[in-house]
């Protein structure tokens, strides 16, 4: 991780619910937290670890065919499923720093589409990040105006809040929408690099390809 903590500009409150540096060294199977929260993760024998670019030490995710058989369920980093982690009715971040070339892939979610209860994502499509919130209320999604897979790191984080959802990107807020999206909770864990519940041939397991240097989950 290339910088201790992410700085979120439309949230006034820092109260980490998770905070995963990715500073494991080559071939580490824990993701450690170090919020003090003790949401360790596991991760996948086909994520990279230790990988060192451009400054920064983060996980590596490579590129997988999208909607090719068979699954590839080493590709994940899977953290169990805690009401901790669950958005609630709480203000709520969700920060990820990024480098890829690629564009396509769910970066970081809890729950998937259909799911009781809910669902937060981040995802990458085109190379514009998009980060959704559905809640008991409604869905709310903003989206960069810009492409972000240009290889360079990039610190992204979206926040919802009881007025709307808002995306920053390098410290700018570059979206946002208004409206409350309701209740989020759900039983699913969250996973980084792709959906659990997939078959690639039904539903896609949308594997994200790039780096991460640190992921942060936020809460009020």
């Amino acid at each position: 991780m290339l910088v201790s903590t992410a700085a979120t500009a439309d949230a006034a409150w820092d109260h980490p619910v998770a905070t995963w540096n990715m500073n494991e060294w080559s071939g580490a199977r824990t993701m450690m937290d170090s919020s003090g929260n003790g949401h360790d993760g596991r991760i996948g024998s086909e994520v990279r670890t230790g990988t060192y670019v451009n400054g920064a030490t983060g996980y590596r995710f490579d590129r997988l065919e999208p909607d090719t058989p068979p699954t590839h369920p080493g590709h994940l980093v899977t953290v169990s499923d805690s009401s901790d982690l669950d958005p609630g009715t709480r203000d709520y971040t969700v920060t990820i720093r990024l480098r890829t070339t690629h564009k396509f892939g769910n970066i970081i979610q809890k729950g998937q589409a259909t799911v009781s209860g809910g669902n937060f994502k981040l995802q990458i499509p085109n190379g514009i990040v998009e980060c959704l919130y559905r809640g008991s209320s409604k869905s709310l999604l903003v989206r960069t105006p810009r492409r972000l897979n240009d290889g360079n790191w990039h610190t992204v984080s979206c926040t919802r809040t009881g007025s709307g959802v808002s995306l920053t990107v390098d410290g700018s807020t570059v979206a946002r929408r208004s409206g409350w999206t309701g209740r989020i909770s759900n039983s699913w864990p969250v996973t980084i690099g792709g959906k659990t519940s997939c078959d690639q041939v039904d539903v896609g397991c949308d594997y994200y390809a790039g780096d991460l240097d640190y992921v942060e989950i936020e809460a009020d």
